[in-house]
């Protein structure tokens, strides 16, 4: 059955997934990029960007996997720009250039209406104003059986997992402390509703913890 997953989600230590004074310029917020450090280090983020080397194993497999099975995703307006209220002169695209990495439908989650955008290599961004459970029904569609990944930020995914909706979500815990911006347990109750840790593995540069739906594992 097809699953609604947050795949590397990359958190601090003290909680943050997205650094404070989130804007063009730091789309991560301050300080943000650091939770990714261990991304750019693996061998398969290295040579998507034509480099030599980078590290194997589980931090490598993660991210060299992370795709699969996937046919959709959904995001909140945050992580698709930092445009706020209207959208002014429809110019912004994204953060990712003229080609996404996506390659297939992405929902945005919005109060604020906008056509479709079709992007280069199979992306196109639709922007959902009628709530969560619309942008799911909508993603489980477009992905035709595959599973639906759900990316940040922080508000779209505690709507999720307050909805009950979330399959499986994978943790990546750098440690850094950021000291502030978007904390992901932010206006939950404790450990993430109706999913238990079924798998904690560590490397060199981060802590994986795996979650799923109570006694699905």
């Amino acid at each position: 059955m097809p699953k609604l997953c947050a795949r590397n989600i990359a958190i601090s230590l003290d909680g943050y997934i997205a650094g404070p004074d989130q804007d063009a310029d730091n789309p991560l917020g301050v300080g943000g990029m650091r939770l990714h450090e261990w991304v750019f280090q693996t061998r398969t983020l290295r040579r998507a960007e034509g480099e030599e080397g980078g590290n194997t194993g589980l931090d490598d497999e993660l991210i060299a996997h992370a795709d699969d099975g996937i046919g959709a995703t959904i995001m909140g307006r945050n992580m698709f720009g930092p445009i706020r209220g209207g959208w002014g002169d429809d110019t912004w695209t994204g953060w990712w250039g003229d080609e996404p990495p996506y390659h297939h439908d992405v929902f945005v989650l919005t109060h604020h209406a906008h056509d479709p955008i079709p992007m280069q290599g199979g992306t196109t961004f639709h922007f959902v104003t009628d709530g969560i459970e619309s942008a799911l029904e909508q993603a489980f569609a477009a992905a035709d059986g595959g599973d639906v990944r759900l990316g940040g930020g922080a508000s779209a995914i505690q709507q999720y997992l307050r909805a009950g909706l979330v399959d499986e979500m994978n943790l990546a815990y750098a440690p850094i402390l950021l000291g502030g911006g978007e904390r992901l347990f932010d206006n939950l109750e404790g450990t993430p509703p109706g999913l238990e840790c079924v798998e904690l593995t560590s490397t060199t540069t981060v802590a994986h913890a795996r979650f799923v739906k109570a006694g699905a594992s």
